[in-house]
Order: C-alpha cells, then structure tokens, then sequence
C-alpha cells in the first residue's frame, strides 16, 4: 500500500481544520453554581495536546476521581470534572510528569492514519521543552485554582 505522510504544520490553516489536529481547554468552575459560568480558562494547543496524550497525562490523572457523563473519567470524550479537593494531588503528578521529561527531547509522533480514500500518516513534532513550559503554566492554573476553591472542567 502506498502511504502519504503528513507532518502537522500549525502555521498551514488546511491542517488546522483536520480533525486530527484537536486543541482543548480547561475551565475553572464551582460545580455547585446554580449557572454555568467559566471563572477561566486555560487553553490547549494542538502541539501540547497532542504532547498531553504523547506522555501520558491522561492515563495519570485518571487517577484521581473525575466525574463524566459516561463515567469514563477524563478520557470520556466528553466533558470531565474534578473536584477542588483533588487538586493538590494534580499538582503532585504535573510536578512527577515534568521531572521525568528532558526539555531538550524533540521526536516526531504519529497522530493516527487511515487507508481510504487514500492512504495517509498524520504526525506531529512535539518539542519536550514547550510542553514542559506548558505544565508549567498547568500548574500555575490548577494551583490558582485550588487556591480559589475552582473545580476543574476539562473539554479534550
């Protein structure tokens, strides 16, 4: 099978709207508002996206008790929230993550494929130093928000 490759390029608005190039964001809630309402927010990029799923974010903050409407934690594809009470331990895990990563590490991931119409490889290059930049500036969101007694909603 002859496979196209194609390497995600932020800057190209036709690769934006590929569907596998996904961004994200977290809010700051109080799940106990009559009202929705959004305190703040911090976006996710298609890189730190892409860089969040790569090392394993998801899998360790499942960890911790999140509530979904399918029950399936962060990883639900939809909406997830975690309580206040649960954010210093997300702290704990941000810090154990950014420990293990080497900010000088650059590799070029493969986001997902598929074979028809045509045969075609989507990959991304993640740069370990601007991710860990931007769990750094996680930290900073859950630690503000713990401080302020914010829930967290993640829209991944």
């Amino acid at each position: 099978m002859n496979v196209q490759h194609i390497l995600i390029d932020d800057n190209s608005a036709i690769h934006r709207e590929l569907s596998i190039c996904r961004t994200g964001a977290i809010n700051q809630i109080r799940l106990e508002d009559a009202s929705y309402k959004a305190y703040g927010t911090l976006e996710i990029d298609a890189h730190n996206y892409a860089a969040f799923f790569h090392y394993g974010l998801p899998e360790l903050l499942n960890n911790l008790p999140f509530i979904s409407e399918s029950g399936n934690g962060l990883e639900s594809w939809d909406e997830a929230f975690l309580h206040n009470s649960s954010l210093g331990s997300m702290k704990k895990i941000i810090d154990e993550r950014m420990a293990s990563i080497d900010p000088g590490h650059h590799e070029t991931i493969l986001l997902g494929w598929h074979d028809q119409p045509v045969g075609v490889a989507y990959f991304r290059d993640i740069e370990a130093g601007r991710f860990v930049e931007f769990l750094g500036t996680l930290r900073k969101f859950v630690e503000e928000s713990s401080e302020e007694k914010y829930d967290l909603e993640f829209i991944l």
